[in-house]
């Protein structure tokens, strides 16, 4: 069994509207987000891998496309835009199309979350 990985980046806002009065992120910020699309299998003796990184790059560019420069509360599902909601988002729109193992999301250098589907 094998794990590969590809990481992308996209620049978004968002507020949190859940958390307490006050709290610093119900405000509207932005974040350079950092997103790994983990994926597990057996490595195909002919070919060597397990995947071609650029089917986990096709696969992750709708995505892309909807979260990049935009504002994520805005999305339909990202109403409450945590990184814990957005790594669910992600993964329940590509389980169907790879044998995803992991999402994490990264809004900073040193916060994040890693989604392992649905136990």
């Amino acid at each position: 069994m094998m794990e590969i990985f590809r990481e992308f980046t996209f620049e978004a806002a968002h507020r949190l509207p859940n958390v307490p009065e006050g709290h610093k992120c119900a405000r509207l910020h932005g974040h350079s987000y950092r997103i790994q699309l983990h994926v597990t299998g057996e490595v195909d003796p002919q070919a060597g891998w397990l995947m071609d990184f650029g089917d986990l790059k096709k696969a992750f560019q709708p995505l892309h496309a909807q979260l990049d420069h935009y504002y994520l509360n805005e999305v339909p599902g990202l109403e409450n835009p945590t990184s814990e909601v957005l790594a669910r988002w992600i993964w329940d729109r590509l389980i169907d199309k790879l044998p995803l193992s992991a999402v994490m999301v990264r809004e900073t250098c040193t916060s994040g979350c890693l989604y392992q589907g649905k136990p």
